[in-house]
């Protein structure tokens, strides 16, 4: 009887190594109860606190002050103020129903109504999944609760009426399909493609997707332009390896220098490999744009 090739037992090998680790990490996810999945998403990608949770001068959050409210976030057409949003009842979300804080997150809508602005990325977490926009409530309703009454956050563009027809129902994101789940990291949790998307009057332009040139005041002073991440820079992560780029999410540091710290560094240093691996795979895969 002949011997079979070699390559083809290792590639059979190989693939069947790779489908038990599959196989492993589905069941451990399906495992994962709603408040670990939000512990993990509120403490990596999400990082909510990078804006809701007050920096001191080496931009660092502020240990006891978890989502009591952030530092005022300006641009040329608006000066924000990222809400309170733990679970005091006066001026946070306390007294919020679960429903009434998964409106605000996908449907931009808070309690009393009122529509929320930019830079709360609502176009963004539209995509966010049921599983994962529940999770994160879950997560919410264990922050302990801090009065701390925000300014008002003020517009120079008018707010839209709403961002589309209400959401109700999101599914999950396959993590089978690597570039859709790193597209979903990039975008319906971790928002980076709304930093990172050229905006129109406040609003994202999804035809040049990830091609930066968005302003944000710098720490200290200055202003910082968000990056072009697409294959369209020569300049940019198209020249950077896996790792490099993992690096400058994680740690705030280019091959050349350090990044200023306005990405959720303190955040994203929690995330899993995989979904790092993922999340760099959507990017990859953006549809080049050259730099303006």
């Amino acid at each position: 009887m002949p011997k079979k090739p070699v390559c083809t037992t290792r590639a059979f090998v190989a693939g069947a190594i790779a489908s038990l680790l599959v196989l492993a990490a589905q069941a451990s996810i399906a495992a994962e109860t709603s408040l670990q999945r939000g512990t993990y998403l509120m403490n990596s990608i999400v990082a909510c606190g990078n804006c809701h949770t007050p920096k001191g001068p080496d931009g660092k959050p502020i240990a006891g002050k978890e989502l009591s409210g952030g530092d005022p976030i300006n641009s040329p057409v608006f000066h924000a103020v990222p809400g309170n949003i733990t679970q005091d009842k006066e001026t946070g979300i306390g007294a919020w129903t679960d429903a009434q804080i998964i409106d605000a997150i996908r449907n931009g809508k808070k309690a009393d109504g009122t529509i929320i602005g930019p830079p709360m990325p609502i176009e963004f977490y539209r995509g966010m999944s049921d599983t994962d926009v529940k999770a994160i409530v879950a997560y919410l309703r264990t922050v302990k609760p801090i009065a701390n009454k925000v300014e008002k956050s003020t517009y120079k563009i008018p707010l839209p009426k709403s961002y589309g027809p209400p959401v109700t129902h999101v599914a999950d994101v396959p993590r089978s399909d690597r570039i859709a789940y790193g597209k979903y990291l990039a975008t319906g949790l971790g928002h980076c493609m709304d930093c990172h998307t050229p905006a129109v009057q406040g609003r994202p332009d999804f035809t040049r997707m990830g091609a930066g040139g968005n302003p944000f005041g710098a720490p200290g002073g200055g202003v910082v332009i968000s990056a072009n991440l697409t294959p369209g820079n020569p300049n940019g992560i198209a020249g950077w390896t896996n790792q490099q780029v993992k690096t400058a999410i994680t740690k705030g540091m280019r091959p050349d220098r350090p990044l200023v710290k306005l990405m959720a560094f303190d955040w994203y240093q929690h995330m899993t490999n995989a979904d790092l691996n993922d999340l760099i795979a959507f990017l990859r895969s953006l549809k080049p744009v050259k730099p303006q």
